[in-house]
């Protein structure tokens, strides 16, 4: 990660075949996720407690030949700064996993966090998957894609939206110009936001206090957009 350190020196690389971005493994003991992802080409960082663990790695890295794309250092991953980071790996308690969640839920919208089987209190995730192959114990994978915070009240050309927000879903209400009201319910897919009220559905992008897109109203499509006015 050149002169940098931490997961926010590190580069834009691929991640396995589908996502690319800084990758962070939180409490990387000996280092094989890291080398891993290393190997499949991405520049990935390590930050674990224990020092013995951390020189481990650092050789085990040099000796699979990617000590140039795997890096690792000592830190408490409950101060570390991995603000930058867009793919997050946890292989922690489930008490840990809480603890960080507000850390992990502040990353940058479509962020990736993936668990090694424990999950993140009443997070629910976006995917689980299990490896029932050549795996004995902790088979299960989640992923969580970090949610855009929509929670407040949106201004529309038609109305005011107003949204309460659980991880990456929410619901909400619709009070259009003519004073009538209509419950809202929706879905986030990082970035990506999709809800509906009575006979309309959107589908737009959050881009912090801002969301445009389509809505579709009796097979008519049309451009919208809302302004956050209060949190």
């Amino acid at each position: 990660m050149g002169a940098k350190s931490g997961c926010d020196g590190a580069e834009n690389a691929r991640y396995g075949a589908r996502h690319a971005g800084r990758l962070c493994d939180l409490g990387s003991g000996d280092g094989r996720n890291v080398i891993a992802a290393a190997k499949r080409g991405a520049r990935a960082h390590g930050i674990e407690y224990d020092a013995d663990l951390v020189e481990l790695s650092k050789r085990l890295a040099a000796k699979s030949g990617v000590g140039d794309r795997a890096t690792f250092e000592r830190g408490d991953v409950f101060t570390a700064d991995f603000a930058k980071a867009t793919v997050i790996i946890l292989f922690l308690t489930p008490e840990m996993n809480i603890r960080l969640r507000p850390k992990l839920l502040s990353l940058k919208p479509g962020s990736r966090v993936v668990a090694n089987f424990f999950a993140i209190g009443d997070w629910s995730p976006d995917e689980i998957a299990a490896n029932v192959e050549q795996c004995e114990r902790f088979c299960i994978a989640r992923l969580w894609i970090v949610p855009a915070r929509v929670a407040g009240k949106w201004q529309m050309s038609d109305g005011d939206l107003t949204l309460a927000q659980t991880y990456q879903t929410f619901s909400g209400t619709l009070r259009q110009a003519s004073a009538t009201s209509s419950p809202v319910r929706g879905k986030l897919r990082g970035a990506e936001i999709f809800f509906a009220s009575q006979k309309s559905q959107y589908t737009g992008r959050v881009d912090g206090d801002v969301i445009e897109g389509i809505a579709r109203s009796a097979g008519v499509d049309h451009k919208f957009r809302a302004t956050r006015v209060a949190p």
